[in-house]
């Protein structure tokens, strides 16, 4: 991936689904990240495979220290999910990094939006110009809960 400005040094972001540490990425999410407490590793291997996925690696050794994901069609629409950094590496600026790699990796396609649903991390996403939904009765869910 290109050069990310704002990513710390000592950092690099790819979208290689290969280098992704998915051992590492399920326990983070099923043990620490509130929205996927639980998801089983089959789930996730599932869930992997079917997005855009974003690692955040150490240049010197190489381990995954953040991931997110985006399930997209790469013509209009675009939903950013799973977004998660270490809490070794927390306070770096990772994060917002990662969420401006994937904006400016989706920015050339014409998508008309990029959603995301967050109870904790609004200023992350505001930074990189996320914003709530203008018109929230709009917008309608369907859950299989």
């Amino acid at each position: 991936m290109s050069h990310v400005p704002n990513l710390a040094e000592g950092y690099e972001i790819s979208t290689e689904t290969g280098r992704i540490d998915a051992e590492r990425v399920h326990r983070w999410l099923s043990t620490d990240a509130y929205w996927a407490i639980g998801r089983s590793r089959e789930q996730q291997d599932r869930a992997v495979a079917g997005s855009l996925n974003f690692g955040v690696y150490e240049t010197v050794s190489g381990q995954q220290v953040a991931y997110a994901r985006i399930i997209t069609d790469m013509a209009t629409f675009a939903w950013l999910c799973d977004v998660y950094v270490d809490p070794s590496v927390r306070g770096k600026g990772i994060g917002t990094a990662l969420v401006e790699a994937v904006r400016e990796h989706l920015r050339p396609h014409g998508l008309r939006r990029i959603l995301l649903a967050t109870h904790d991390a609004h200023g992350v996403y505001e930074k990189v110009g996320f914003e709530p939904l203008a018109r929230p009765d709009e917008w309608m869910a369907l859950y299989f809960e």
